[in-house]
């Protein structure tokens, strides 16, 4: 159910004693990313941690980087290096194309490190090192070198002085050539002295020169790197012949000389050819700007910019050095100052032109805005003027297209025309309306994971005292018998006595309890009959409760305790309870389905011919068809495939490359996606609207395909699709290569168009109204986990919800019952370095922010309830051997006692995968051991669906062979091993009770964790769950380097090679062959379609702006557009998702 994608630390590392850092002669910048298209940022952050504290000046810019932005930033930046991580495929690619690029560009000097685990081959490395990389490191560089030594190592070959020997730049700066710009500013940081005439020659030219320059300064945190990329983002659109310089000044660490140069991170809005940024440290303590601020300022006049941006680094109150080199200034706070009277402290409220309260939706931000437009009536001593016409504004820079943000920038664009020369014109008039936060979850809910804690732990109290009673009434009950029993001289006066106690303890016992304990062995003689009879959906099931043995014994599949005492029995009850009773701890089913193992069929390589002939492969003697789609990461962020490098290389790696209907068609074709034994999984985040737009389309027209074949209309509808292609002028798309074996072919029917082409519109709303309600599966979708630990986040993050709540909205309208609209994922918190009471903790609170949300848009819990899913990872830890219990449980209580959900969605429904932590890269036949056992805690667990690792994940895409044996290791333990026969194997371990107390009272205490931050969102914005997640991966990679945490091959019993890194035994990638046909089909879907798909992305982007659902209308759009015309469409109007740290 997931890519073969861990966060592991791709440059693999052991953390080495008495490691000094290198100390650098230079000052050495530079640039770290993550390539494009690779989620795994959380190991190239450690990486440009420790880059930084060796004293150097880090330009970060996080996941998903193009080739050209990275160059760019480098050149820009004046940077002696690039560090990237390229952990997703197509680093042979990446890395050629940006070695070309520098170049290209005149920048061969930059040098190039990378990385990418297991999965950048020795032949690769050496291949890459011959073409001109510096340095790629492999896991073994990590574990004899240790982190802080390859840190070393590329620091010390990175250090050359930048800016010196200044030559033709003197001249070409003045042109806006951007290498030249960064050359002339780094030769004023590093050698003023040398190029001393030349700076006073720059200076007295840029006297004459009147380009505005808008000075921006703020506390730290106030968001002003989101400001200015708003900012930026609003002059590019509202000038088309404008250019626009920013200089981001940022702090040097007093104590290393390191800086982190942070800004570039969050502005989407400058990979523009009309925008020059550079990043500066102050090279100084206790200064918000760099002692050559106002040369490299001229340098930028000189070079003929529009307009100059200065941002400085976070400032104290008293701070007001910006105004001394700006024409205008613009103070950015948040409403968190304190009390009103330290308004009357800080000093920029004195000097600022401007002032924008941004984060404009916390708590007291209004009556901020009344008393900073007061304080700045006060002192700039405006008394005649009203206070409402204080240049104060509240923004919300983060939200896309902000009000606020909007009358910001039409102020200070009036602003610059008054205090300077400049005639701007702008297109922003006078914006009336504020900053109004658009909330996913409403601010008066904000507590909502507390009061699940307390309703939670609320229902185990008075379960413990109701048992309690119990107990006492199961003792009064046999001392009279036993008095009765027995002769006792005043028997009858001492039951008279024992009566009336039983009556008055009985006073607070609930009378349905006691229902509960009379019909317990009625219950017991059910289990203990041959049949069980049950319902479902008002179909009865009737289910063999024994199996037998070879040695002829009775084995239940249900084992009941044997408790006597009420307390006991109750307490059971009320806490574990039978499989398919509340709070459903064993389990959410009676008995697990017939014909139909957990076992999912995990595929995704090259096109969807391979990865749709490796379906076949997997599923051809199995009942139930389970497919688990991963995806190659040009699909993950929502693109298309292309002949650029840095996309071609990674078309079909890593997962199976869709950009189309046709693509999805092709994929699933010969499985009828509609059956009952049918259910698709797919890996999907940011792009998930539009992939299950791709898949219901497809499932749709296979049914049209055997309404066709059902009522003899072939020949008709050949017809009518050879006219519609001809009209085209193009030819039907065709399913390349030989169909598989199992594949019949249904699907392929009606490639290049759709049902409703081809057959009258009431029969086709008739089929596509049956389909929505028959398919099975779930689309992964869960972006909250994403933004806290993978990051394969393409939009906005509260577009990227709103799309979501969009999907279930239509669900609920559509009838989809059996298809879950989200898979809530734990398995990537898991793989980022989380342990399991944190993944667990973190996944069941996306879960509750997802109940929240969709309430807060008027859905009823019980039409959305049962379209939820969640998705965990199973490592070897003691707790994982619950996670599936606890989940349950927490879930259950919580949706029926607080949130009154029916039962069906108190039920929750969890995919297991193995954890992608446990597979090394060494000994990787012990890899299978592990996963053997992970699976065993997670069949016990009675989870709901099962992926179990192939051994060699850690190192390639899986083989056929190795596939093979993963799904064998679910099917042994399920055919073959015979305590599986029974289904609740964990019900009665003292030890299994004990920690499924422990985990869920962990859980509960860390729902209150993150209530104190302000729910999930508000834990988001300070990155907490981030921040535990990576402290949780660092701690585990100690103990890992220590031999605290023994790993058999790994670092104890090693072989007699010392367990090296092993190589695999075939590299699975994707063919020449398959990127061209998969750019030929979208070159062929974008000729055929060019007459619809305008005005539909159009109409699209019109819904979205109209707050109409916009899946309803990507329903449409998916029959003609690619993932990339869309996502580009849905950016315009949603905004991208902004990196952070």
């Amino acid at each position: 159910m997931s890519n073969p994608k861990r966060i592991s630390l791709p440059l693999a590392f052991v953390i080495m004693e008495n490691q000094s850092p290198y100390i650098p002669k230079n000052k050495v910048r530079i640039v770290t990313a993550a390539s494009l298209f690779d989620g795994h940022d959380a190991a190239i952050n450690v990486m440009r941690r420790i880059i930084q504290s060796t004293g150097c000046e880090v330009i970060h810019l996080g996941h998903d980087r193009s080739a050209e932005e990275v160059v760019n930033t480098a050149i820009q930046e004046d940077a002696n290096a690039i560090a990237m991580t390229s952990y997703q495929g197509g680093h042979n690619e990446y890395f050629k194309y940006m070695y070309d690029l520098l170049k290209e560009k005149g920048a061969g000097h930059i040098k190039l490190f990378g990385g990418g685990g297991g999965t950048i081959l020795p032949s690769e490395i050496a291949d890459l090192q011959a073409y001109g990389i510096t340095k790629i490191y492999h896991p073994d560089d990590g574990r004899s070198m240790g982190l802080q030594g390859m840190i070393n190592d590329l620091v010390e070959q990175s250090d050359y002085p930048t800016g010196y020997g200044l030559n033709g730049e003197v001249e070409s700066f003045r042109k806006q050539n951007k290498m030249s710009i960064a050359r002339v500013i780094s030769a004023a940081e590093n050698f003023p002295e040398e190029n001393k005439d030349l700076l006073e020659s720059i200076k007295s030219e840029a006297q004459l020169i009147t380009t505005p320059v808008l000075g921006i300064t703020g506390t730290g945190g106030a968001g002003k790197s989101s400001l200015v990329d708003e900012l930026v983002r609003r002059f590019l659109n509202d000038f088309a012949d404008k250019s626009i310089a920013i200089i981001s000044v940022d702090p040097s660490k007093r104590k290393t000389g390191g800086a982190l140069l942070g800004d570039r991170i969050r502005m989407n809005s400058i990979r523009n050819e009309r925008v020059y940024m550079r990043s500066l440290a102050t090279r100084q303590a206790n200064l918000a700007l760099s002692a050559h601020i106002d040369t490299a300022k001229d340098i930028l006049k000189v070079a003929g910019y529009d307009l100059i941006i200065l941002e400085t680094s976070g400032i104290g109150q008293s701070d007001t050095e910006i105004t001394d080199h700006s024409d205008v200034s613009l103070y950015v706070m948040t409403p968190e100052y304190g009390a009103a009277t330290q308004l009357e402290k800080i000093d920029m409220l004195d000097f600022a032109d401007v002032i924008a309260i941004n984060k404009f939706d916390k708590r007291g931000a209004l009556d901020a805005l009344r008393d900073v437009k007061k304080q700045f009536q006060r002192n700039h001593k405006l008394f005649e003027a009203k206070v409402d016409d204080m240049p104060v504004y509240g923004t919300i820079a983060s939200q896309f297209n902000d009000p606020g943000v909007n009358a910001l920038y039409g102020t200070l664009i009036d602003t610059i025309n008054s205090n300077t020369k400049s005639t701007f014109t702008s297109s922003y008039g006078e914006e009336v309306s504020e900053s109004e936060k658009i909330y996913i979850i409403p601010p008066q809910r904000v507590r909502y994971l507390s009061e699940i804690s307390e309703n939670n732990r609320g229902y185990d109290k008075w379960a413990k005292t109701q048992a309690g009673i119990a107990q006492k009434l199961f003792g009064i009950r046999k001392t009279i018998e036993t008095i009765r029993e027995t002769a006792v001289s005043d028997a009858d006066r001492i039951i008279k006595d024992l009566d009336e106690t039983y009556a008055k303890v009985s006073l607070d016992f609930d009378p349905k309890l006691q229902v509960l304990l009379d019909e317990w062995p009625k219950v017991k003689e059910a289990y203990a009959n041959d049949i069980y009879s049950y319902f479902v959906r008002n179909k009865e099931i009737k289910v063999e409760t024994k199996t037998t043995s070879l040695s002829h014994q009775k084995i239940s599949k249900v084992s009941l305790p044997k408790y006597e005492a009420w307390g006991d029995v109750l307490q059971w009850n009320l806490q574990e309870n039978v499989p398919g009773k509340f709070p459903y701890t064993a389990g959410i089913y009676p008995f697990k389905r017939q014909g139909e193992d957990p076992t999912r069929m995990f595929a995704g390589e090259g096109g969807p011919e391979r990865t749709n002939k490796r379906f076949h492969y997997l599923s051809s003697d199995m009942p139930a068809k389970r497919l688990s789609t991963a995806f190659d990461s040009v699909t993950l962020y929502g693109n298309d495939p292309d002949y650029r490098p840095d996309i071609y290389g990674k078309i079909g790696n890593a997962g199976v490359s869709i950009c189309c209907l046709d693509d999805a068609k092709k994929l699933y074709s010969g499985f009828n996606l509609a059956h009952q034994m049918t259910s698709v999984s797919m890996t999907i985040n940011g792009p998930a609207p539009m992939l299950l737009g791709y898949f219901m389309n497809a499932a749709i027209d296979q049914q049209c395909e055997l309404y066709i074949k059902e009522n003899n209309l072939e020949a008709e509808v050949k017809t009518k699709i050879s006219d519609y292609f001809k009209a085209k002028g193009t030819a039907q798309p065709t399913y390349n290569g030989e169909l598989p074996e199992g594949n019949d072919g249904l699907g392929l029917m009606l490639l290049g168009l759709t049902g409703d082409k081809v057959l009258p519109a009431d029969i086709y709303n008739d089929i596509k109204t049956k389909t929505l309600s028959q398919v099975r599966g779930t689309v992964q979708a869960d972006i909250l986990k994403e933004d806290q630990a993978q990051n394969t986040c393409i939009f906005s993050t509260e577009f990227a919800l709103r799309l979501m709540g969009d999907v279930q909205e239509y669900f609920i309208q559509s009838k989809v019952r059996n298809f879950y609209s989200v898979s809530i994922s734990g398995y990537h918190i898991a793989e980022a370095g989380a342990n399991p009471i944190s993944q667990l903790a973190f996944t069941l609170a996306n879960g509750f922010t997802y109940v929240e949300y969709y309430l807060s848009r008027g859905m009823d819990i019980n039409d959305f309830g049962p379209n939820l899913s969640f998705f965990f990872s199973n490592g070897i830890d003691p707790e994982y051997a619950v996670i599936g219990r606890v989940a349950r449980r927490i879930w259950a209580k919580a949706m029926k006692l607080k949130y009154g959900a029916d039962e069906r969605s108190q039920m929750l429904k969890y995919h297991i995968q193995t954890s992608g932590r446990s597979l090394h890269a060494q000994e990787i036949d012990f890899n299978d051991i592990r996963t053997t056992l992970q699976a065993l805690y997670a069949i016990y667990d009675n989870c709901n669906s099962l992926h179990t690792n192939a051994y060699d994940e850690a190192i390639t895409t899986p083989t056929e062979e190795s596939v093979r044996r993963a799904v064998a290791i679910q099917l042994i333990i399920n055919r073959e091993l015979g305590l599986a026969k029974n289904e609740n194997p964990l019900q009665g371990s003292f030890i299994i009770e004990e920690l499924t107390d422990l985990v869920e009272e962990a859980v509960l205490t860390e729902f209150d964790k993150v209530t104190d931050r302000g729910g999930v969102l508000g834990a988001m914005e300070t990155m907490y769950q981030r921040s535990k997640i990576q402290e949780e991966s660092l701690y585990y990679e100690t103990l890992k380097h220590t031999g605290e945490f023994p790993i058999i091959g790994v670092n104890t019993f090693l072989s007699s090679k010392g367990s090296p890194t092993i190589l695999p035994k075939e590299v699975i990638r994707a063919t020449t062959e398959e990127k061209e046909l998969q750019i030929d089909t979208l070159t062929s879907l974008h000729k055929r379609n060019e007459g619809e798909s305008k005005d539909l992305l159009k109409n699209l982007q019109q819904s979205a702006l109209r707050n109409e659902n916009v899946f309803d209308k990507l329903m449409e759009v998916c029959k003609y557009c690619s993932l990339g015309e869309i996502t580009e469409a849905l950016f315009e109007v949603g905004g991208q998702y902004r990196r952070n740290m």
